[in-house]
């Protein structure tokens, strides 16, 4: 469902263009690893644009949060990221209510299995479409701004973009291109933009009980670090990626506790 795109709460204010600290918009910034994100790059002293289709209260309230640290600081926007024309509406919505936009992170993501014999058209448009089709138009829409700041692009991919996990493969599919995606990007975008990955191993499981504790075991069995992760260590990698790793880029870092070598 198309929701548009709009600044929809009060704690969401105009008045940051008046300040100069760079600006992020992360995808699917309101919940889980997106949350984070927008979080970690908060603390390092950046505005936030947070955007969201359906999870208008988390986003709103992690707004609300955010200023209440410091003022003018996050807003948060809707748009439904199937919807191609609204892309370069959400990039244009960000620098007219920030002034400027120095980083995008494409995070939202959509993930169910898929099984031969079984995929549909609808399901190729909804897993390419969020995870791949979206993060490239974006990344056109932002270029322009980001080349004017010489900023970055961090796109949240998947180890499983090299190892497919069995009965997911147009959610594999995405994210192997979401991976090349970076590297093409790298090569095109620069020497203004850098374009970087971060893979995420188990990190945090699906809330929809897709993967049952079985599984989650047999997958921890082969991580050789013997746990899993958490939505902080993906910000981590982020952060560094956007704000430290200024001779970095069409990379793909593996924050997985070691899976993507394990056998």
């Amino acid at each position: 469902m198309a929701v548009g795109i709009s600044v929809e709460h009060p704690v969401m204010t105009t008045a940051a263009n008046n300040l100069k600290s760079p600006v992020v918009l992360v995808t699917g910034g309101g919940k889980r690893v997106g949350a984070a994100i927008v979080q970690r790059l908060h603390r390092e002293g950046w505005r936030v644009a947070i955007h969201y289709r359906v999870s208008v209260d988390a986003a709103a309230a992690l707004a609300a949060s955010l200023n209440a640290l410091r003022a003018n600081s996050a807003m948060a926007f809707a748009a439904d990221l199937l919807d191609l024309q609204a892309l370069p509406k959400l990039v244009e919505k960000v620098v007219s209510a920030f002034g400027q936009l120095d980083a995008l992170v494409n995070n939202a993501s959509t993930f169910y299995p898929t099984a031969i014999g079984a995929v549909t058209p609808a399901d190729w448009a909804q897993l390419m479409g969020s995870n791949l089709q979206a993060p490239l138009f974006l990344s056109q829409a932002a270029a322009p701004h980001l080349q004017r700041t010489l900023g970055s692009i961090v796109n949240i991919t998947d180890i499983h973009a090299e190892r497919p996990m069995a009965g997911y493969v147009v959610y594999n599919v995405a994210k192997a291109g979401l991976r090349g995606l970076t590297a093409a990007l790298a090569r095109d975008l620069a020497p203004e933009i850098r374009v970087n990955a971060v893979a995420p191993g188990p990190i945090e499981w699906p809330v929809d009980g897709q993967i049952s504790e079985s599984e989650k075991s047999r997958i921890l069995d082969h991580v050789p670090l013997k746990r899993e992760g958490g939505a902080a260590q993906i910000a981590e990698a982020v952060k560094y990626l956007v704000c430290d790793a200024d001779f970095v880029t069409g990379q793909t870092i593996n924050v997985d506790g070691g899976r993507s070598i394990a056998i």
